[in-house]
C-alpha cells in the first residue's frame, strides 16, 4: 500500500507496510576520482524507499508532471541509492557520513560490508565528518553495543548542525512527524560527544577538506570542497538531493528539506558554482554512485542536468 509521508518521517519504512526497496549495487567501491595524489571514492549503504509526495508534495504538479516523465519516474515510491564518500590522501582516511545503521530501513545500512569489499575495517577509518544528522547519514555511527562504529576516528560536524540537534527543545520544535528524527540524533550523538570535534562555515577542517555551509535541508547542512592536483570536487550530501527535479527546478521548495525556501536558495547557488567551476560533485543521493558534474541548461534559464562520471 502506498507509504504516507508521515509514516515514513515517523517511523522510516519498517513498519510502514510498504514493498521493498530495490537495493543499491553491492558492496565495493560504485565511483572514484583523483584528486592529485588522493583518491576520492563512494561506497553504498543500500537505498532508501521515499512516498513521492516527500519530495514532490510541495511543488507544482502541472508542471512536475512532464519533468518526472521525461525521467521515467512512475508509481508511488523513490529509491534512491545512499552513497558515502570516502577519501584517501595517504595519511587520512576519511568517511563522509556514517549512514543509516539497522534501525532506519530495511534496504539501507549496508556501510561494513561496502568497507570490507573494498578492504578497510572500520579501525582504519581516522575521520568521520558529517554533513548533517538526518538519520541516513548518522544512524549509522553506532555497533551493535552502542558504542562508536569506528572506534579510532575523530568525529567532526558542523557547530551550527551539532548545536541545533543537540537542543533539547528540537524534538518539541520539529514537528511530530520529525520528532524521531531528533530523538535518534540525540542519542547517537550522545555517545560520541568526546571524540567530536566542531567547525565552521569555510574552515579547512582537514588538508585539502573545506566547509561550504549549505542551510536548508537541515540547519547547519554543510558540503565540503576537496583540492588536490588542481582538481576540486565538492561533496553535496542531501543540499542536491536527486539527479532530476533539484537540477530541472532546483528553486523549487521539496518537501524533504526542513526549511524549504533557504533549501531552494542554498541548492540554486551551489548548482550556479558547480556548473560554472565544472567542479565535480559528489551527491548522497545521486544515481550511479554520485560522482558526475552538472551541466547548465540554456542561456537564461535556472535549469540544470546532471551528467554521471
Amino acid at each position: 500500500m502506498p507509504v504516507s509521508r508521515r509514516v515514513f518521517l515517523a517511523r522510516g519504512l519498517a513498519a510502514a507496510g510498504a514493498a521493498p526497496a530495490l537495493l543499491a549495487p553491492a558492496g565495493g567501491v560504485l565511483a572514484d576520482l583523483s584528486l592529485g595524489a588522493a583518491r576520492l571514492t563512494t561506497v553504498s549503504d543500500g537505498s532508501l524507499t521515499l512516498p513521492r509526495d516527500f519530495i514532490f508534495g510541495p511543488m507544482p504538479q502541472a508542471e512536475l508532471a512532464p519533468i518526472l516523465a521525461a525521467h521515467n519516474i512512475t508509481g508511488d515510491a523513490l529509491t534512491p541509492e545512499c552513497n558515502l564518500a570516502l577519501y584517501r590522501d595517504g595519511t587520512h582516511t576519511v568517511l563522509f557520513d556514517a549512514g543509516a545503521g539497522p534501525d532506519f530501513m530495511p534496504s539501507a545500512g549496508q556501510l561494513l560490508d561496502s568497507l570490507d569489499a573494498a578492504g578497510l575495517t572500520p579501525e582504519e577509518i581516522t575521520h568521520v565528518v558529517f554533513t548533517h544528522a538526518h538519520p541516513d547519514h548518522i544512524w549509522g555511527v553506532l555497533d551493535d553495543f552502542d558504542d562508536p562504529l569506528f572506534p579510532d576516528a575523530t568525529h567532526m560536524m558542523g557547530r551550527r548542525e551539532w548545536d541545533y540537534w543537540w537542543n533539547p527543545e528540537t524534538v518539541d520544535r520539529i514537528g511530530a512527524a520529525r520528532a524521531t528524527f531528533a530523538v535518534g540524533a540525540r542519542r547517537r550523538m550522545e555517545v560520541i560527544e568526546a571524540i567530536t570535534e566542531f567547525f565552521d562555515d569555510g574552515e579547512e577542517i582537514l588538508p585539502g577538506i573545506s566547509a561550504v555551509e549549505t542551510p536548508g535541508h537541515t540547519p547547519g547542512h554543510m558540503a565540503f570542497e576537496l583540492r588536490g592536483g588542481g582538481q576540486g570536487a565538492m561533496i553535496v550530501g542531501d543540499a542536491i538531493g536527486n539527479e532530476h527535479i533539484a537540477f530541472a527546478r532546483p528553486g523549487w521548495e521539496s518537501g524533504s528539506d526542513q526549511d524549504m525556501p533557504l533549501a531552494a536558495k542554498s541548492r540554486s547557488q551551489l548548482l550556479d558554482r558547480l556548473a560554472s567551476e565544472q567542479m565535480q560533485i559528489v551527491g548522497f543521493h545521486l544515481p550511479g554512485g554520485g560522482i558526475g558534474r552538472v551541466e547548465k541548461g540554456a542561456p537564461g534559464e535556472d535549469d540544470y542536468r546532471f551528467v554521471p562520471a
